[in-house]
Order: structure tokens, then sequence, then C-alpha cells
């Protein structure tokens, strides 16, 4: 919290009620409550994102193919193509869904939905207001993927390792070095 804006919110609501201002003291109040709920991460109970409107307002971005409440504050939506999966669609979405309501409760998650190897499967999320990991206060964090992206990585380490995979030109280097060795 800035100390100073605080004080002078604090300030502004003596003035307004000496001078009989019930709107200024309720304006002043709201804004000491606002700057206290914003840095504990608590989202507006009083001004929630209509869903439906959020989800209308998201299917006419270009390039969404579908977007669906998983449930109140997720909202899934599928992009077309890997460019499109990306922290400025989320912006994108995040800025259109500001007129309707705190977009602290809501955190998007994006799916390529042409996907079709790897990482272009993972989901990409994030709260609307807070940094890539970081959620509101007693929001849950929600998996998207069918798999986990630790999973798939051990898996493709395990292919790669087994010769299953395609090596690469540094694994035929390393499978050579190995192959030199000499047995004991």
């Amino acid at each position: 919290m800035d100390p100073v804006r605080t004080a002078r919110h604090l300030a502004g609501a003596r003035l307004a009620a000496l001078s009989g201002d019930q709107e200024g003291v309720r304006r002043n109040a709201e804004a000491i409550s606002e700057d206290m709920r914003r840095p504990m991460k608590i989202p507006d109970g009083g001004r929630p994102i209509d869903r439906e409107s959020a989800r209308i307002v998201a299917r006419a971005l270009p390039g969404v193919r579908s977007a669906n409440w998983v449930d109140r504050h997720n909202l899934l939506v599928r992009v077309e193509g890997a460019a499109l999966r990306s922290e400025r669609t989320i912006d994108a979405l995040c800025n259109r869904f500001e007129a309707l309501g705190d977009t602290l409760a809501v955190v998007v998650h994006l799916q390529d939905a042409a996907a079709v190897r790897g990482q272009e499967v993972d989901t990409l999320s994030r709260n609307c207001q807070l940094a890539m990991g970081d959620h509101a206060f007693l929001q849950q964090p929600r998996k998207m993927d069918v798999l986990d992206p630790a999973m798939r990585a051990q898996q493709q380490a395990n292919s790669v390792l087994s010769g299953m995979a395609p090596p690469s030109r540094q694994a035929k280097g390393d499978r050579a070095a190995l192959e030199a060795i000499p047995e004991m």
C-alpha cells in the first residue's frame, strides 16, 4: 500500500464527513478498501465477471476457435495456431474483459487447437492481473493439461536414452563415445 495515497483518502473522507458529503465519504472509503484489497490479491466480489458475456467477447477475438468456462474462475480458450498461444493473447483477452468486471478472479487457459506434438499441446495459463504462476487469494491453481509437462519431459528423455526417438546430432556423438568405451 502507498501510505501517501492512503493518507490522502483518509483526509478526503474526513473532509467529506465534516462537510456532510456522504458520497465523498463513500468514494474515499471504497478507495481505501481497494488499496488494501489489491496487495492481498482479493478479487472484488461486488464486480464479478459475467461469464457468458466474457465467453462471447473471447470468441470475438480473431483466431479464437472456442471459449468455455471450466468453473467460476477458469476460462479455457482454444486458439488456431501456435502463434496465438501466447501471453499477448491472454493480455488481449483480459483487456477486453476489463469492462465486464474485476478480472482478478479470472484465469485464462490457452490451448493451441492445431497442436500435434510435444510442448505445442501444453496449456498456457495466467491470471488476468497477476504474473505467470501467481494466483488470487484462495484461488487454487488448476491443471488443464492431460499429461503433466514434467512427465512428458521424462518420457522424451527416456525415449532418447532407449533409442526409440530419432537421435539428434549430439545424441549420435554421445552414442559413438559410449560405444568406444571398452567393456570391463
